[in-house]
Parts: structure tokens; sequence; C-alpha cells
């Protein structure tokens, strides 16, 4: 009796160890600094997620919508590839968004210089490579120049680019007239990484033609939603979201593997 006792026990640690996938990845914060001296070398990538914990998503989603993309794409990045993952960034440049309650916005210079800083910061020890995980639009005009200024010091950083990443795939499976924010796709890849966190019983088709921030005064500078959606998001499916989510994520991935061959000045 007693040997089968041990049998039944190691066969169930060897159904947890398969059970067990190990990541390729580092997280860098559960490091010691003596653990992080080991894993920041000159060919490490560092990857630094970008996402909003506090942007208005419309009535059906919440404030953290961009942290959420973030982190559900952080995990996959971990999971996926060879490279050291950095706390994530969850303030930035949305100024779009700013008339409604709750949302945050940074400075342009603000949000540039803190990637900038956190960049340098990092490069101090040895990577010359790093990649922020952008889940934003507005970002870019931040990160752009952040470019610039770290390319001067021999550091190499690029963005994700989620319109030309996901633009192409988006084109064949969006049922909208038009639209970018809370919407149809959006809307789809929350319910793809995170179910929980969409009410569709509140989804809303608000969607006009404009240019500039959006706004809730019918006589505003900008282009008018008084839900905070820009789209249709009643069109959302879990489906939509897996095959945009999917094409995101190997997008991304091929981003990170291009930044490890990539020469450093």
């Amino acid at each position: 009796m007693k040997k089968l006792f041990l049998i039944i026990a190691l066969l169930a640690c060897i159904i947890a160890a398969r059970g067990q996938t190990k990541n390729k990845g580092i997280l860098l914060e559960d490091f010691t600094w003596l653990e992080a001296e080991k894993v920041l070398t000159r060919d490490t990538v560092v990857v630094i997620p970008l996402g909003a914990a506090a942007k208005e998503h419309g009535p059906h989603l919440k404030l953290k919508n961009d942290l959420i993309l973030a982190e559900y794409l952080k995990r996959r990045v971990l999971k996926a590839s060879n490279a050291v993952i950095a706390p994530t960034v969850n303030y930035s440049f949305y100024p779009a968004f700013v008339e409604y309650p709750g949302s945050t916005t940074l400075r342009m210079e603000t949000a540039r210089d803190m990637i900038v800083d956190i960049c340098r910061s990092l490069a101090r020890h040895g990577p010359r490579r790093f990649y922020i995980l952008n889940t934003g639009v507005s970002t870019v005009r931040a990160l752009r120049p952040a470019v610039e200024l770290l390319a001067s010091d021999g550091i190499v950083m690029r963005f994700t680019d989620l319109l030309k990443i996901t633009g192409p795939v988006e084109k064949q499976i969006a049922k909208q007239e038009g639209g970018t924010h809370a919407d149809e796709i959006e809307t789809s890849m929350i319910l793809y990484m995170d179910p929980k966190s969409v009410d569709m019983k509140k989804a809303v088709k608000d969607y006009r033609p404009g240019q500039g921030r959006l706004t809730r005064n019918p006589n505003g500078e900008g282009t008018y939603s008084p839900s905070g959606v820009w789209g249709d998001a009643t069109l959302a499916t879990r489906e939509k979201g897996r095959i945009v989510t999917e094409a995101l994520v190997k997008g991304i991935l091929d981003d990170i593997e291009e930044l490890r061959r990539a020469s450093v000045p």
C-alpha cells in the first residue's frame, strides 16, 4: 500500500510538471539587483509594456482597458520570447479623452522623457535594445521622438505600431463603418483576453466622422461622442478578438526578434 501511494504521488508530480509551461522570458521586478546584473547584458532585449490604467473606453469597458491589453500581451511575450520584461508603465500621452472623468494624460514631453529615462537607467548596466510594448495610438507621438533621443546615446528603441500590425486583419473582419476607440475591434479583443471586463449590455454604436479629440459637447471642437465610443461596439465578438489578438501577438514577437538582430550604433 505504501508503494502504491508513492507511485500515485510520483505520477501526480509528473502530471503537475507537464502542466507547467516554462517561460522563455524574465520578469525584471521579480529579481534582486544581483540577479538583474547577470541578465542585463549588452545583448539583452528589454521589453517595456505601456498601457493606460486610467483612460475612458465608453460605458462598457473599464478605465484600465489599455492596462488589460498590456498585461495580457506581456504574458504572451514572457512565455514566448527570450527577453527581460520591465514593469508596466501605466501613464502616457492620451490627450483625446480628457473630457471624460477618470481619464488622464501626460504632456507629450513628459511621456517622451519618462520612456527615455527608463531606457537610459537600464542601459547603464548593459542593454542597448529596448522594445515598448505599446497599446495606444496617440502614444506614438511621444515614442517617435524618444527613439531619436535614445539613438544619440547608442540605444536602439522600437515600439508596437498597433494600426500597422492589426490594420490588414481588421479590414478583413470589421463590419463597422468606422472608428478606432472602444469600438468593434477593441471590444472584441477584450472579450477574448478578459471577458469579465466587458459589459456588452452597455455597448453602443457611437460613430461620427471627424478629426481630433473626442468631445462630450455637441458644439465642441473635435469629434462628438457622448458615450466615449468611436465606432460600433455592439458588433464585437470573441472570435474577432481572437483573430486580431493573435495577429498582434505575432507582430509583436516578430518586432522583438527583428530588434534582437538590429545593429547597435
